[in-house]
Formats: structure tokens, C-alpha cells, sequence
């Protein structure tokens, strides 16, 4: 990319390093916003420079949040006897958009992958296990996906609550083996839901 003037070789750089996006996205990218106007340039930089001001994660449940607390945790309809265990905030995203679970969450912001240097005390697994005891919890659900890091990380989170007088299940099959539960649709979502099973 050395042909371009140093603004937008750095432009490219810079989103170059978001995920997915390799050199000649990164330089469509640049060349969009060459074309685009300066209000419309501004507008996009107010917000993202507002998601970094303003966005937090949940001091109960580790979900994205604008306050203290997130949407779910302040919902006060929401069954807070059941606990829905997922990977990171999109699965909670397509959970709630299946409208088929009305309990609470615990984002892990991640799975279980020693390679990666990701064990249980990057996991948020200590809190789970204090609301658990602490809200009289009956059933958390497992959602993480259906790989084997997943299946992994499920099979600690049944072992560390295994002390505990709690139901461990996990979200039903219908989610392909090895699938990203963001890229499911709503009906099978909120079916492997309803039809979710032991650990």
C-alpha cells in the first residue's frame, strides 16, 4: 500500500486491525470515507469515540452496559432464578432476540482455551458461583457454543457449581456442532432453548 499518500496508509492500518478485515478491505474502507462527507466522517467518529466513553460491562452479569447495570439485570420481570451462561455478548443478543428465554445472563467473554492462555480466572466463573449462592438460583443454563472449547468450558461450569443445589443444563442441540450461536436463526434459537438438557 506504499503508493498511497501517509494518512491513508495510517487509515488502512488502523482498520486493518479490526477482526476480519485484511489490506484490501481495510483500503475499500479508506476509500469510502475519502468519498464520504465530513459531517457523515464526524457523525461515525462521535460514535465510536461514544461507545468508548459510555459503554461498560454489567457489574452483576458482565453484559454490555450504558449504566451500572445492564438492560436485563435492572428488567425487574426477568426470572432471576435461572442464569443463561453464554460465550460473549452476540450470543446473548441472539437469545434475547429468539424471545424464547425471559431469565438472567453471565457473559463469560470467552471459552476455556489454555493454548490461548484463557483459563477459569479470565471467565468471570468466581461471580457465577456467588450469585449462584447468593440469589437463590435454581437452574443455570449453559449456551456456549458446540465446539469442543465450548463443550469444555460447559463441563467446568457444571463441575464448579456441582457443591451447589443448582440444575445445570445445556442448551439443546439443533445448534450445529461447531456453529457461532450469533449466526442462528430465531425459531431454532428459541427452540434449543425450550428443549435444553442436562450437562
Amino acid at each position: 500500500m506504499s503508493g498511497y499518500p501517509l494518512p491513508i496508509r495510517r487509515l488502512i492500518g488502523e482498520f486493518s486491525k479490526f477482526p476480519g478485515i485484511g489490506e484490501k478491505t481495510a483500503a475499500r474502507l479508506a476509500a469510502y470515507v475519502l468519498q464520504s462527507s465530513a459531517p457523515d466522517m464526524e457523525r461515525l467518529a462521535d460514535a465510536i469515540l461514544e461507545v468508548k466513553r459510555k459503554i461498560t460491562l454489567c457489574r452483576v452479569c458482565y453484559n454490555l452496559a450504558e449504566q451500572d447495570l445492564c438492560d436485563v439485570c435492572r428488567d425487574e420481570s426477568r426470572d432471576r432464578g435461572i442464569i443463561c451462561v453464554v460465550e460473549d455478548t452476540d450470543s446473548l443478543v441472539a437469545i434475547e432476540e429468539s424471545g424464547g428465554f425471559k431469565g438472567t445472563y453471565h457473559v463469560l467473554h470467552g471459552v476455556l482455551s489454555p493454548a490461548d492462555g484463557i483459563g477459569p480466572e479470565q471467565l468471570h466463573l468466581a461471580d457465577l458461583v456467588r450469585r449462584v449462592r447468593e440469589d437463590g438460583v435454581r437452574e443455570v443454563l449453559v449456551a456456549t457454543n458446540p465446539s469442543v472449547q465450548g463443550e469444555t468450558t460447559a463441563l467446568l461450569v457444571k463441575r464448579i457449581l456441582q457443591e451447589i443445589n443448582v440444575t445445570v443444563t445445556r442448551i439443546a442441540l439443533g445448534v450445529p456442532l461447531g456453529g457461532n450461536l450469533k449466526y442462528i436463526d430465531k425459531m431454532t434459537m428459541a427452540k434449543a432453548i425450550e428443549f435444553r438438557r442436562g450437562v
